[in-house]
């Protein structure tokens, strides 16, 4: 393949912060054009995932499968990447989602984003299909496309940042990747960056994979220029202070693993694929023993004072797995542990492993695996068709199905490889009836580490997020857990609507800057409009960023309308409607159908959008600055 780099400037003014290049990569040809970003767009989109949600609806064709030619595959950071903010090396992904249909996007940190901002990259739009398997390197001023057939293709996503590392001779070259999970196109397929980093969620792997897309590397040597250089400077000082302060104290201590026991007393930890909020085994497997038992580093990524990333290590003596070496965390417990209801850490590990270097999704993968637990469990599918046994607690066997889902290989593979809400549909046009019950997602992705039963406030914020079930689009779970609301009443719909919407377009502002949510504790209201105008040179006020990112989540909204969304995919698996829990907290408690409806119309009207449809409303659309919208959303 020969790589033609094309450079179109044109006229636009310098800001802080950004580069204001866009690199347009048509991989079927193999031409790379690079443009200028203008002042207006970046001033109205902020970055990221504001980048992303504009570029998706004006260049991507309604209807296009994901995993087709046609998706556009965008690459984005914001103006904060690249300084010396805390916790800002951040980038997204963003595409069509194979696994939802609707807006997909996956976050990662690590040295990404740094890296790709001191190349002079702001975005990176991606189409067609390479006709063979490439690599694309951001190089300083170099751009091009690297054929990787014989040397890259089919390897883990571990061994190919190695050989690219070694390949430019530079540790510092930042490698995004995906492993043969991605080639194969899995619908779980996530991206791997740093070893121990992934942009995990809806899928984005699986678009690389389709558009025979292996890596992009990133290495650069400029400087990133902030506008207001020396109070900015002051500004990110006392920020990054605040971030080795009380505020981070669970992140840098016992790691994010310190929510397991938390949310089992209160009944909110998925165990068993969801049948319980209470783990009867948290005592096995919770922070203290990952801190005292297997723990060997804490690690940061770049520009971050937090160190949250904890990883641990299988003792080179012990019989399983020796030696080995990942990063565990809250979801990662939850995912293969509490919700399969296994307690062997070096097996837990191992599926970790597997997730992270073959390239899927880990969150998805766990809660698929838990999906097939329980089904063996009722006996819909059994040891004929695994070729092995697999119920709750499983450990060998639990990683031997882990391996086969992430390979595509054999009864687990075929059915189970590209999520729960596949597999269930899989299951039943072989006559498995009611199988999807058990697939526990939202809009097709499968759920965090948060069981809903006794949370009727996240179960709106968990139903409403754009790409599926997600703790990460709005915190609303923290409306739940402080007690600001009755987790278990319904009342005053429109007030909690409103506050899932701050807490949403937080997020929202948050992701399109771009930094990493465990630093939002300590930024003040105020203090997200002075970040981006000291970087970038604009003088706007507190009100005017959160509008945009009200637009910005309303036009990704707009985009899910466009796909086909209509309000029944707001909703929460019927588990949380039909069966209680026997233990805990939320013993004998069920969802309701009436309470969540009039909730999830208070949210409507909450975002101005209509509380019947949840489709924004014109006036809505006219002050958001989305004209551009009206008339062009498929809502028959």
């Amino acid at each position: 393949m020969t790589t033609q780099l094309v450079k179109s400037k044109g006229e636009t003014k310098k800001l802080g912060g950004y580069s204001q290049n866009r690199l347009n990569v048509d991989l079927t040809t193999g031409k790379i054009e690079e443009v200028s970003i203008s002042e207006d767009f970046c001033h109205k989109w902020i970055g990221c995932y504001g980048f992303a949600a504009k570029i998706l609806w004006d260049e991507l064709k309604p209807g296009v499968d994901p995993l087709g030619p046609e998706n556009v595959l965008v690459w984005a950071t914001g103006p904060i990447s690249g300084t010396i903010a805390p916790s800002s090396s951040k980038y997204g992904v963003f595409a069509k989602s194979p696994l939802t249909h609707f807006f997909g996007f996956a976050i990662s940190s690590g040295s990404i984003a740094a890296q790709a901002k001191r190349a002079g990259i702001d975005l990176i739009v991606l189409k067609g299909k390479a006709p063979e398997p490439v690599y694309l390197v951001i190089d300083d001023d170099n751009r091009y496309l690297v054929p990787c057939k014989d040397t890259l293709w089919g390897k883990g996503c571990w061994e190919t940042e190695e050989i690219l590392k070694e390949q430019f001779n530079d540790q510092r070259l930042a490698v995004m990747s995906i492993g043969p999970s991605g080639e194969m196109m899995s619908r779980l397929g996530c991206i791997t960056n740093d070893r121990n980093r992934q942009a995990g969620r809806t899928g984005m792997g699986g678009v690389m994979g389709s558009k025979n897309l292996k890596a992009i590397a990133f290495r650069g040597t400029k400087n990133v220029s902030v506008a207001n250089n020396a109070e900015f400077y002051q500004f990110a000082k006392k920020l990054i202070k605040d971030t080795q302060g009380p505020r981070t104290i669970k992140y840098r201590g016992l790691g994010t693993a310190a929510g397991m026991e938390k949310y089992s007393k209160l009944g909110m930890l998925p165990s068993y694929n969801f049948r319980e909020g209470v783990f009867d085994k948290i005592d096995l497997l919770n922070a203290e023993v990952l801190n005292n038992e297997w723990l060997v580093k804490k690690v940061a990524c770049s520009q971050c004072s937090v160190a949250c990333d904890h990883l641990a290590k299988v003792p080179k003596k012990h019989s399983k797995y020796p030696g080995l070496i990942v990063s565990v965390d809250h979801e990662m417990l939850y995912s293969f542990g509490s919700a399969t209801g296994c307690t062997d850490w070096p097996s837990i590990m191992k599926c970790i492993q597997l997730c992270d270097d073959f390239g899927i999704d880990a969150i998805s993968g766990g809660a698929t695996a838990a999906m097939a637990c329980e089904l063996y469990d009722i006996g819909l599918i059994t040891k004929e068709d695994l070729g092995y046994e697999l119920p709750f607690s499983s450990t060998d066997t639990l990683v031997k199905f882990t391996e086969e889902m992430c390979l595509k290989k054999n009864f687990a593979g075929k059915i189970f490889g590209d999520g729960t809400k596949e597999a269930g549909r899989r299951l039943e046009e072989m006559g498995r009836k009611n199988a999807s019950y058990y697939g526990i997602h939202i809009k097709g992705l499968e759920l965090p580490a948060f069981d809903l039963h006794g949370m009727s406030s996240f179960a709106v914020g968990m139903g409403v997020s754009i790409r599926g079930a997600c703790h990460l689009r709005n915190s609303a779970y923290g409306l739940d857990l402080r007690g600001k609301y009755d987790r278990f009443k319904y009342d005053d719909p429109v007030g909690r609507g409103k506050a899932i919407v701050g807490l949403e377009d937080d997020s929202t502002l948050t992701d399109s800057l771009i930094m990493c949510k465990f630093a939002r504790g300590v930024y003040e209201v105020d203090d997200l409009a002075k970040m981006f105008n000291l970087v970038t040179g604009f003088n706007t006020d507190t009100i005017y960023v959160y509008t945009r990112a009200k637009a910005i989540l309303t036009l990704s909204k707009c985009f899910n309308i466009r796909e086909g969304w209509t309000r029944v995919d707001d909703h929460p698996p019927e588990r949380f409607f039909k069966e209680p829990h026997t233990i805990g907290p939320a013993k004998d408690y069920v969802l309701s159908e009436e309470g969540f409806q009039s909730m999830l119309s208070g949210y409507y009207i909450a975002r101005g959008w209509d509380p019947e449809t949840g489709i924004p409303t014109e006036e809505t659309l006219k002050f958001l600055g989305l004209d551009f919208v009206i008339g062009k959303l498929n809502t028959k």
